[in-house]
């Protein structure tokens, strides 16, 4: 019995660290190298033909043949005569440079449908957060009634203000 005692104390030998961290470390660089290899495009990359220094996606494409026409500020009356609420109105029309003079030329007829649209919209569907676009919409289709279709391409509202 007293000779499997000294055996039992002595400790045994501690396992080297060495091959664990050359492990996580030949881990690490093949896993960046390959992230690498994947992000570049070396490995699951669509070939390049042509290697030019500007390719097809970096040149923007030609911006269209477009003018804007700045209608005129409007402050509009709404509700009824006791109320003293009005709305204050600019927009420009987005056409195309060969209608620009025929927009320009009609100019004081749109804005005369824009006015009398406003005036016969009500005052809470003015102050709905999402009206804007409806309203938009139908700005948008009066003034394209009265130019013609295919004059005008849009309307920007610049200003929306109701006080």
């Amino acid at each position: 019995m007293a000779e499997s005692a000294p055996e039992a104390e002595e400790a045994p030998k501690k396992k080297s660290k060495l091959p664990l961290l050359v492990g996580l470390l030949l881990m690490l660089g093949l896993g960046g190298g390959g992230f690498f290899a994947v992000y570049s495009g070396v490995i699951l990359g669509a070939k390049a033909e042509n290697h030019d220094t500007t390719s097809e996606a970096e040149i923007p494409e030609a911006l269209p043949d477009i003018a804007f026409v700045a209608l005129d500020p409007m402050i509009v009356s709404l509700g009824s005569v006791g109320s003293a609420r009005h709305l204050r109105f600019s927009a420009q029309l987005e056409v195309s440079n060969h209608y620009l003079k025929d927009v320009e030329l009609l100019k004081p007829r749109v804005m005369d449908v824009l006015n009398g649209y406003l005036r016969a919209v009500d005052v809470a569907e003015l102050e709905d957060r999402s009206a804007l676009i409806r309203l938009r919409a139908q700005m948008l289709r009066r003034v394209q009634i009265v130019t013609g279709d295919g004059r005008v391409r849009d309307l920007l509202i610049i200003e929306f203000v109701l006080n």
